[in-house]
């Protein structure tokens, strides 16, 4: 008896040393869309994605007053007429990676992460496809989805219909290191 406690302290032990928590040292979460009239882009890069490897989670809030555009106005119309990010701030996401991923070794995993996305006070369970690049000491995450904006209560003016798309490409691509606290 004193056998088998011993080696499920040893056990314990040992999954906890390789289970890391990391976190994004480079992020840049991305979406577009395209229309007969305009193309847009937004970008941001200030968004740190959390890991922990040991359960396969991933997590993220993303700012959503941090996108940037090309143009200050596509920006104002994005933060005050769609996302409403004074009253709606943060885009959440809360998954899980559905496939094993061995961090010990070097290589690329495909995977898909189900979880919860929140957008503009809607939740929805999502099931996204994507990468994992485990490279050396880093993790890189690389996903690519389309979000059909209707679905998280987001309303296009009729005015406005052919120059914003009902779907929007998102991208992420984020390189993650072990979190180290200060």
């Amino acid at each position: 008896m004193k056998k088998i406690i011993m080696l499920t302290i040893g056990t314990v032990f040992c999954s906890s040393v390789f289970a890391q928590i990391y976190m994004a040292k480079e992020c840049q979460i991305s979406f577009f869309s395209k229309t007969s009239m305009e193309d847009i882009y937004g970008v941001n890069k200030i968004t740190k994605p959390l890991l922990n490897t040991m359960t396969g989670d991933i997590q993220m809030r993303i700012v959503l007053t941090q996108f940037i555009f090309d143009s200050p106005l596509m920006q104002e119309h994005f933060n005050e007429n769609y996302v409403e990010s004074e009253k709606f701030p943060t885009c959440e996401f809360k998954g899980k990676i559905n496939e094993e991923v061995d961090y010990t070794k070097d290589g690329v995993t495909k995977v898909t992460v189900t979880g919860k996305l929140k957008l503009h006070g809607v939740e929805k369970e999502k099931t996204i496809p994507g990468t994992i690049t485990v490279k050396g000491k880093e993790v890189i995450i690389s996903a690519k989805f389309m979000m059909h904006i209707a679905d998280y209560d987001i309303k296009v003016p009729s005015l406005y219909v052919t120059t914003i798309a009902e779907d929007m490409e998102t991208k992420i691509d984020a390189t993650l290191e072990p979190y180290k606290k200060n």
